[in-house]
């Protein structure tokens, strides 16, 4: 999604932390590399040693997001994009459920430590519960432009955002708690966990344009077909048969913890046409999620 150059982003709360270290992709070529990232993307686990890269000591220090004052900012730049996208997220969640509170924006350089392991590129973005924090390493993206042949494009980083704040929602209303983890499977709390995530993240797409800053000015313009198709897209390099295919593996549902490439653009589809009301991913069949 493109912002409007005019529109005002500067009062986002997101915050840069980290080691500042070199990026994964310097010293990594190759699929097999990326399949790892992918992978660890999935799961959220550092699997960063398997490239034979360190990931730095997780350093603490936090600073403001500079020079992120205006749409014209978040189009030319990975990390004022999502920190101003932070702003129109919040105020959507914040019309559709109550007692919503703004989860915490980490854009991370490098590497950093949380409650929930270490975040960096190599894990990719995810959402750490016990600390309401969205944690988003904007080299993850460049990775995939630069050796997945992934356009990465504005709304596919923001469809990821999106997708962590929807973890955030869940949080709030109880999902968490209600469908705690019960392992893998295609029928698994975790599956309809994330898939839901995806739904979230799709009706947040549609409602995104609505959204206005404090002159009146909508955050964003109204998504192209094109930048839906490379959501879509998105969702779809990250369904869980799709990386278990890349990984050079066999396809085995069993393990899966997000869902198929297929039920990822379907459920984030489902979101976009119906809102967040179409996203009970918890009751339907195994058959029709």
């Amino acid at each position: 999604m493109t912002f409007n150059d005019n529109a005002s982003v500067g009062g986002n709360t997101a915050k840069r932390r980290g080691a500042g270290i070199a990026v994964a992709g310097g010293g990594v070529a190759g699929l097999g590399a990326i399949a790892v990232l992918l992978l660890s993307y999935f799961t959220g686990t550092d699997l960063s040693g398997l490239l034979g890269q360190a990931t730095g000591g997780g350093s603490s220090a936090e600073s403001s997001i500079a020079q992120c004052q205006t749409g014209a900012d978040a189009n030319r730049s990975d990390d004022c994009r999502l920190a101003a996208a932070s702003l129109d997220i919040d105020q959507f969640w914040a019309k559709n459920v109550t007692g919503y509170t703004q989860p915490q924006l980490i854009i991370v350089d490098g590497s950093t430590s949380t409650q929930c392991g270490t975040a960096s590129n190599a894990t990719g973005p995810f959402y750490c519960p016990p600390e309401q924090t969205v944690y988003v390493d904007p080299t993850f993206f460049g990775l995939l432009r630069q050796q997945y042949d992934a356009t990465a494009g504005p709304l596919a980083q923001l469809y990821v955002l999106a997708h962590e704040y929807g973890h955030h929602v869940q949080n709030l209303i109880g999902v968490m708690d209600q469908h705690p983890n019960n392992g893998t499977g295609p029928d698994s709390n975790g599956v309809r966990t994330e898939l839901q995530a995806d739904c979230f993240a799709g009706a947040w797409v549609a409602g995104a344009a609505g959204e206005l800053d404090p002159n009146g000015v909508p955050f964003l313009k109204a998504p192209t077909q094109q930048q839906i198709a490379d959501a879509l897209n998105a969702a779809a390099a990250v369904g869980d048969d799709h990386i278990q295919q890349q990984s050079g593996g066999r396809v085995n549902s069993e393990s899966w913890t997000h869902g198929s490439s297929e039920q990822r653009q379907r459920w984030f589809a489902a979101g976009y046409q119906g809102g967040a009301q179409a996203c009970d991913t918890f009751a339907v069949s195994g058959r029709q999620l």
